[in-house]
C-alpha cells in the first residue's frame, strides 16, 4: 500500500532534527500566544516605578520604558503577528490559487489578460504600495490583513498556473473532458487535488512573508497602533534604548527570526516530501 501524503510529510519532518525543532518552536509560540491571558500582568498597564528593569524571575523579559511586563507584551504581540500571518496567508492563497487555476486551465485570452495584469502588479514595489495603503486606510488588524493578503498572491498565482498547465494535459484530465464532465467538476475533482502539494508549500512560505511584512509595517509605525503590541512595534519602541536596555530589541527580534525561520524550514521539508509524489502520478 502506498504511503499517504500525510504520512510522507510526517516522516519527512520527524526524520529531520531541524524539522522537529522548527515544529516545536512554532507549537510553543502559538500555544503561548493563545494562553497569554494566563499571565498575571496586564500588557498595557503602566508602572513607571518598574521601568527598564532587566530580565529577572518576576519579569522574564524585563520591563519596557513604561514599566510594562515585556514577556506579557511579547505574548500578546505574538497573537497579533501570528494572526496577521495566518489570515493574510489564507487570503493570498485563495486569490492566488483562484487566479492561477483560471489562467492555467482555460488559457487563451483569459490567460493573457490575467498574466499581463499580474506582471503589471509585480512591476510595482509591493512594500511601497503597502505603505501607501497603510497611510490611506485606518491602521487596524483587518486593514493590515487585507492589505498584505491582497498584495502577496502574485507569486502563488504564477506557480499554480504553471502546475495547472501541466496537470490539464494528463490523461485522467483529458479523459474527464472527453467524457463530458463540466469544467467546474474537473477543476474540483482533478485539478485542485493535484495542486495540494504546491499550495501547502506556498502557503507555508506566505505565512513567513506576511509576518515579516507586518513586523516591518509595525516597526515603521504603520501597523497596529499603541498601546497594543506586535513584535514589530516592540522593536520600534526599543530603538531609543538599545544601549540602556538591549533586551528590548533582543527578545522581539529573536521571536520574529525564530518564527520566520521555522516556517521556511518546514516549507522546504514539505517541498522535499511532496515533490516525489508529483512525479509518481
Amino acid at each position: 500500500m502506498k504511503r499517504t501524503k500525510g504520512r510522507i510529510l510526517i516522516r519527512e519532518i520527524v526524520s529531520n532534527p531541524m524539522g522537529i525543532l522548527s515544529l516545536a518552536i512554532l507549537v510553543v509560540l502559538i500555544v503561548a500566544s493563545i494562553l497569554a491571558f494566563l499571565s498575571s500582568y496586564d500588557p498595557n498597564a503602566l508602572d513607571v516605578t518598574q521601568r527598564l528593569h532587566a530580565p529577572s524571575g518576576s519579569h522574564w523579559f524585563g520591563t519596557d520604558d513604561y514599566g510594562r511586563d515585556y514577556f506579557t507584551r511579547a505574548l500578546y504581540g505574538g497573537r497579533v503577528s501570528l494572526l496577521v500571518g495566518f489570515a493574510s496567508m489564507i487570503l493570498a492563497t485563495v486569490i492566488g490559487v483562484g487566479v492561477g487555476i483560471v489562467s492555467g486551465y482555460f488559457g487563451g485570452w483569459i490567460d493573457n489578460l490575467l498574466m499581463r495584469l499580474l506582471e503589471i502588479i509585480l512591476s510595482i514595489p509591493s512594500f511601497l504600495v503597502i505603505l501607501l495603503l497603510s497611510v490611506m486606510l485606518k491602521p487596524n488588524l483587518a486593514s493590515i490583513v487585507l492589505i498584505i493578503g491582497s498584495l502577496m498572491w502574485m507569486h502563488m498565482a504564477r506557480i499554480i498556473r504553471a502546475e495547472t498547465l501541466a496537470i490539464r494535459e494528463r490523461e485522467y484530465v483529458l479523459y474527464a473532458k472527453s467524457s463530458g464532465q463540466s469544467n467546474f467538476g474537473i477543476i474540483v475533482r482533478h485539478i485542485i487535488p493535484g495542486l495540494v502539494p504546491v499550495i501547502v508549500v506556498g502557503a507555508t512560505n506566505n505565512v513567513a512573508s506576511a509576518i515579516m511584512m507586518e513586523s516591518s509595517l509595525s516597526f515603521l509605525g504603520f501597523g497596529v497602533q499603541p498601546p497594543n503590541a506586535t513584535w514589530g512595534s516592540m522593536l520600534n519602541g526599543a530603538q531609543g534604548f538599545v544601549t540602556q536596555a538591549p533586551y528590548m530589541a533582543l527578545f522581539p527580534g529573536a521571536l520574529i527570526l525564530l518564527t520566520v525561520l521555522s516556517f521556511n524550514v518546514l516549507g522546504d521539508l514539505l517541498r522535499v516530501g511532496l515533490e516525489p509524489k508529483l512525479g509518481k502520478r
